[in-house]
């Protein structure tokens, strides 16, 4: 008879659908049982896709009966109702942290840290205690945007200390790494460096944590929803379809692991010229049309303007050079938004 580390072993194989990590990984399979001949597993899924229980289920009994010994195989999969919290999270929440929002997008390049940045400075200039996480392991973005590049202190119990700008208490990746040094790591690691991100960082009393997510649906992503219960996340888009396509897979990720949709934000909306015309250069519209096709939020549009560019470029956001300013007033609004959201 196979021993229950060899069962387990053998669903390692099996793939969740659509990523690259393994169900054994995830924390989905509760229990292993094998006993003459015969073995019995038992599985418990936060999705709403019944397809991907149906594939879980038959790619796991497939693996299951080419084990040694095995004559009969039992595979039980339970899908969570979709109110239910979802099983991938550890549920103990982080002490002092008051809610937790991931900013997301399907894709590169629709300006999801600058939206994180100038959300985060939003939410400290109405008045909120605010921490930003950058989880983009490979491309972190916020040192620069924000302006720090130190590397963070110790506490006495060795928790490391958040780097502190613009009233938001800050960790990056970028640093705790050396000049443009890559990081060239596999998802175990990631998903490692993301819990200590949680666990090892003394980050004291915060409103809102707002957690830059590197773009698409993979480790990162995955990793955090099991690490620490998410209030919500933001998804950033274009107007362009381009962009649109991959959002709906930023939408369906936050959906299979029950983390709730807050709302869409468009960003490079239109180009605001001298004399008053707007240049829809992405076209216009589009992140609108998918928040209403998916019955979530709409919260907000940014336009294009230099300033926005030039803060981040700079280190000095825009919502904290000129938050009276055209450029920084989206930004503000959709902070408001979300603290109403969190207010009701």
């Amino acid at each position: 008879m196979p021993t229950q580390e060899a069962i387990l072993d053998a669903l390692r194989t099996v793939k969740y659908p659509g990523y690259s990590r393994d169900i054994v990984s995830f924390g989905l399979v509760k229990d292993v049982a094998a006993n003459q001949g015969a073995v019995s597993v038992t599985m418990q899924l936060a999705t709403v896709a019944p397809e991907h229980a149906r594939q879980i289920k038959e790619e796991s009994e497939r693996a299951l009966r080419s084990l040694p010994g095995v004559q009969a195989v039992h595979v039980d999969v339970r899908v969570a109702s979709p109110t239910a919290p979802s099983p991938w999270a550890n549920q103990n929440r982080v002490p002092g942290i008051g809610r937790i929002i991931a900013v997301a997008s399907g894709k590169g390049g629709v300006g999801k840290s600058t939206c994180s940045v100038n959300l985060a400075c939003a939410l400290a200039h109405l008045g909120a205690d605010i921490g930003l996480l950058d989880c983009d392991i490979y491309g972190p973005s916020i040192p620069l945007m924000m302006g720090v590049s130190q590397k963070p202190t110790l506490t006495p119990e060795g928790k490391m200390v958040p780097l502190f700008n613009h009233g938001v208490k800050l960790m990056s990746m970028g640093f705790l790494i050396e000049g443009d040094a890559p990081v060239i790591w596999r998802g175990p690691m990631i998903m490692k460096t993301i819990q200590q991100f949680f666990s090892s960082v003394e980050w004291g009393h915060l409103d809102y944590l707002l957690v830059d997510l590197p773009p698409g649906t993979g480790d990162a992503q995955l990793s955090l929803c099991q690490t620490v219960p998410l209030d919500g996340g933001v998804i950033v888009t274009t107007p362009q379809e381009a962009s649109l396509g991959v959002v709906r897979k930023g939408i369906a990720m936050f959906e299979k692991v029950n983390v709730p949709i807050l709302g869409i934000i468009e960003n490079m909306s239109y180009f605001p010229m001298a004399s008053g015309e707007r240049v829809e250069i992405f076209g216009h519209g589009g992140g609108r049309k998918e928040a209403e096709r998916q019955n979530i939020q709409f919260l907000g549009e940014i336009p294009l303007y230099t300033e926005i560019r030039i803060g981040g470029d700079e280190g000095n956001p825009v919502v904290v050079s000129a938050p009276k300013d055209a450029p920084a007033q989206p930004f503000i609004q959709i902070a408001e938004r979300l603290r109403e959201r969190f207010s009701s």
